[in-house]
């Protein structure tokens, strides 16, 4: 819980991972190029006094998590969203087994959602039966631009995703996380291209979108798509620590977001370790939409107060304090929305 000016939050971070970039797990030169990649966001983007060194960044491992996340950056409840990246680590990028034990452990602190490839087939349908059935997940990541072969990426609306999905619907996994951001080397920019997402939330209207990174740099796509589809929500990591560098961009994010969609469908995300959650917590509790951007209303702090945990925490049945909790909270936009989003979206 974070609290400041009498007021307190409760904190979920819906985007970490534990990884291992270390350069006996890099299968080859494209291994190199991703850490290399993410070390140049944080560095782009952090406060000088917020900064690893690139040696600690390549590994962490789950005390290092605990202490970031729990110790010292105010978090409640935390939720991993894996990365596998075969082609580029000899035992995934994601360590998945060290998540998912941490996580078990440690039930009323983390959740652990897996990833699946669509482009595995038969194989990979069997396997996520099987994992499902051992790690009870009830979300998933994906990676749209992940390399598997010969192939650079693969789209949500693929017939072999549409079996996924039909499957994650009969397993009652329903929280769908799908990287659509920035490129990181050496993957393709236009696999990330968020036009996919439009597809499969008109098709699986029972399923959860979470589009991380809330598209960037296709905003505007991403806004027009979720104001049409009501179970398509983003995720703010990356564009949290804008913040710093540049927070006249980020209060650009933040108020076409709840424009479009509205406060009860974002959801801060730290994407640790990319960045530790406890100085993006305490800026964005801060933060406020410069009075010269008038097009976009003041936020307060009930929207913070969403932002910052309790619609994740709807959205994953996460226990909150009865003191922490808001009359409305986690009222998404399926049910009215406000008249000039209903007079757009009819427009369109």
């Amino acid at each position: 819980m974070y609290s400041k000016d009498g007021e307190n939050y409760f904190i979920v971070d819906a985007h970490i991972a534990l990884w291992d970039a270390r350069p006996e797990n890099q299968r080859n030169v494209h291994g190199k190029q991703f850490i290399d990649c993410f070390y140049d966001y944080h560095r782009n983007l952090s406060p000088e006094e917020e900064l690893w060194t690139y040696e600690e960044y390549l590994y962490q491992g789950g005390g290092r998590l605990m202490k970031d996340l729990f110790e010292d950056g105010y978090v409640d409840h935390a939720i991993f969203q894996p990365a596998y990246l075969g082609e580029f680590y000899k035992n995934g990028f994601g360590q998945t087994k060290e998540a998912y034990g941490l996580a078990a452990a440690n039930p009323d602190k983390l959740t652990y959602n897996h990833c699946f490839d669509p482009r595995d087939g038969e194989r990979g349908l069997d396997r996520l039966r099987a994992d499902h059935e051992k790690m009870k997940f009830t979300g998933v990541k994906l990676y749209t631009a992940e390399w598997h072969g010969e192939s650079r990426g693969y789209k949500l609306s693929d017939p072999w995703a549409f079996r996924y999905f039909e499957e994650c619907r009969r397993l009652g996994i329903k929280n769908i996380h799908v990287h659509k951001g920035p490129t990181i080397r050496p993957l393709d920019r236009d696999s990330f291209d968020v036009s996919d997402v439009d597809h499969v939330a008109s098709d699986f209207t029972d399923l959860n979108f979470i589009v991380e990174h809330v598209g960037l740099p296709r905003l505007e796509d991403f806004c027009w798509i979720a104001t049409q589809e009501p179970n398509v929500y983003g995720g703010l990591a990356v564009a949290m620590p804008f913040m710093h560098t540049r927070p006249r961009y980020f209060a650009q994010i933040l108020g076409e977001l709840i424009y479009w969609i509205g406060e009860d469908r974002i959801f801060f995300s730290s994407d640790y370790a990319l960045w530790t959650p406890r100085w993006l917590v305490e800026r964005f509790v801060d933060f406020h939409i410069p009075e010269d951007m008038t097009e976009y209303a003041p936020i307060t702090i009930e929207q913070k107060k969403k932002i910052l945990g309790l619609n994740a925490a709807k959205m994953y049945n996460i226990a909150v304090p009865a003191e922490l909790q808001l009359p409305d909270a986690g009222e998404t936009a399926t049910g009215p929305r406000q008249p000039e989003r209903a007079d757009l979206a009819g427009a369109a």
